[in-house]
């Protein structure tokens, strides 16, 4: 007789959004579409899913210290920290098997820390929800498992924000993402040269200034000017979409001074959607790295903190890194990954 356990694990990209980040929001994406240009790094969510014959659902966060437990029932509470894990647990346990709960332990940590602006939160639910699809042999497709993970957080729990990061972290790679109303996505992957990957990977400064401490706000100030209809806003958000069609065309074409001047001029537009966006610190940054010889950066995220993205010439990258040091924060590496979400079993 075999007494092992089943056990499978699954990891979701993150994501840099590279422009037209808040399009994605409704209502401007209901109203207008949104078009956003994203590209997701090695730098993963990870998941592992555990069969348990107790009866129980145990959530554990490794990277948080933080734990959940209770007896396996058809809906389980999501007002607690775990709230995320448990939604997807009961969207799984209604939709996909006919309301009959099932034993299971989810244990779950991400290579960087909350409120990054690399969408970790939605990447979290991607990979949670690629690992259940897995485990109960659920026949999900890409574009299935980022809408319910969209439904999860936007519909199910109220958590404010976009649909960019669950699509990113589901397809992975370069992609276009069109988002019209009544939950319309349209993902064009990009076709890029492996050239093209190297010069823009050698490129990128990533250097995360800290946490995002109001990026909600961020996002609601946001969502309320489009329902004002206030022009200045608005009309940023235009300008942002038109920047993400100019940047795709910049790398298709491998032209990385465009590109920086597209990053420059999305940040640009993205002060304007909303207050609170940038910070004093974030502009000492970007200007210090400026005046080093970078061609221009963005946050990449709803704004507030989180990670500063910096184009720069590769020749003038340790200048700027120098420069950077002076900062309080940590240098990442960035290492662009074509593949998304995906699930193994444990032998």
């Amino acid at each position: 007789m075999n007494d092992s356990l089943i056990k499978f694990r699954a990891k979701a990209p993150l994501r840099l959004g590279l422009a037209g980040g808040g399009t994605d929001v409704a209502p401007y994406s209901d109203e207008f579409g949104g078009t956003v240009l994203n590209a997701t790094i090695s730098l993963f969510a990870h998941c592992t899913v555990e069969e348990r014959r107790d009866g129980k659902v145990v959530f554990e966060a490794l990277d948080m210290d933080l734990r959940f437990e209770a007896e396996a029932v058809t809906r389980l509470p999501t007002d607690h920290p775990l709230g995320l894990v448990a939604q997807v647990y009961n969207r799984i346990v209604r939709d996909h098997c006919l309301g009959e709960p099932f034993g299971v332990t989810i244990s779950t940590y991400a290579d960087v820390p909350p409120g990054s602006g690399l969408g970790s939160s939605s990447t979290l639910v991607v990979a949670v929800v690629t690992a259940l699809a897995e485990f109960r042999r659920l026949p999900l497709g890409e574009y299935e498992i980022a809408h319910l993970a969209y439904e999860v957080e936007r519909m199910d729990l109220g958590l404010a924000g976009g649909k960019q990061d669950q699509y990113a972290a589901t397809f992975g790679g370069f992609n276009l993402m069109e988002f019209y109303a009544r939950d319309r996505v349209i993902i064009n992957p990009l076709r890029l040269r492996m050239s093209a990957i190297a010069e823009l990977e050698a490129s990128l400064i990533l250097f995360y200034s800290g946490r995002s401490r109001s990026s909600a706000l961020i996002i609601d100030e946001q969502v309320a000017n489009v329902r004002s209809q206030n022009e200045v806003s608005i009309q940023a958000m235009h300008a942002l979409k038109e920047q993400a069609q100019r940047m795709k065309e910049a790398l298709l074409l491998g032209d990385f001074n465009e590109f920086g001047e597209q990053l420059r001029k999305g940040w640009q537009s993205k002060r304007s959607i909303a207050h609170n966006i940038s910070n004093n610190q974030i502009d000492d940054i970007l200007t210090a790295a400026v005046d080093s010889g970078a061609r221009g950066g963005k946050i990449s995220g709803a704004g507030g903190g989180g990670f500063v993205m910096i184009s720069v010439p590769p020749e003038k990258k340790p200048a700027v890194l120098a420069r950077l040091n002076h900062f309080p924060g940590q240098i990442f590496n960035c290492v662009f990954t074509q593949e998304g979400a995906r699930a193994w079993k444990v032998q």
